[in-house]
């Protein structure tokens, strides 16, 4: 929840209220939170709490953030710009063919990255607490991130089986578009009477 908080005030400030500085101080400090939301995990497993499922969350939620966290921001940064400062939209990429066959297997080894981050993590911290018995709370949201990993396989897959064929030019778009205009019926009599 602080991502969001930090990334849209942060957002708000540079383009909203035009304070720049301002905005910009609280979009570094985006990546930092879970950072230091896993830190205070740590200690509180250190210093004796039991772990629960939300100790858990702070690691795998952190592996997801690593990945996905610049990306987020950016994005966010190109709606505020072009919202509030009237920026053009950068042009879609038509993805098709041997292109969206790669489109589809890097986003989906940037999830597996993402989940082997979290992974290592809740590993890290089941290690920290002594046992997987007593760490069993802190491995509870692999179940879903490793669905989530098995299901998106199957986009990738199916693009590469059908990677789709690029859109027919629209009519009128044809052979003759952009072809130097020859001459046309009306000088080539004219010409050839001011021959004679």
């Amino acid at each position: 929840m602080l991502f969001w908080i930090f990334l849209v005030g942060g957002l708000a400030a540079r383009y909203a209220a035009g304070l720049r500085t301002l905005g910009g101080g609280l979009l570094l400090c985006v990546p930092l939170i879970d950072v230091v939301l896993l830190g205070a995990t740590v200690l509180s497993i250190r210093e004796g709490a039991a772990p629960t499922i939300w100790h858990g969350l702070s690691a795998a939620y952190l592996g997801i953030t690593v990945v996905y966290g610049h990306r987020t921001v950016r994005w966010a940064d190109a709606k505020f710009a072009r919202r509030f400062n009237g920026a053009a939209a950068p042009p879609r990429r038509p993805l098709h063919g041997r292109a969206a066959v790669v489109d589809a297997w890097k986003s989906w080894f940037r999830f597996l990255l993402a989940y082997a981050i979290s992974v290592g993590l809740t590993f890290g911290l089941v290690a920290l607490v002594g046992t997987v018995g007593t760490g069993a709370p802190l491995l509870v949201w692999l179940n879903p991130l490793t669905k989530v990993l098995v299901y998106s396989l199957i986009w990738p897959v199916v693009t590469t089986i059908w990677p789709g064929e690029a859109p027919e030019p629209e009519s009128g778009q044809g052979a003759g578009a952009g072809a130097e205009p020859g001459p046309g019926p009306g000088p080539a009599p004219r010409a050839a009477e001011e021959n004679h």
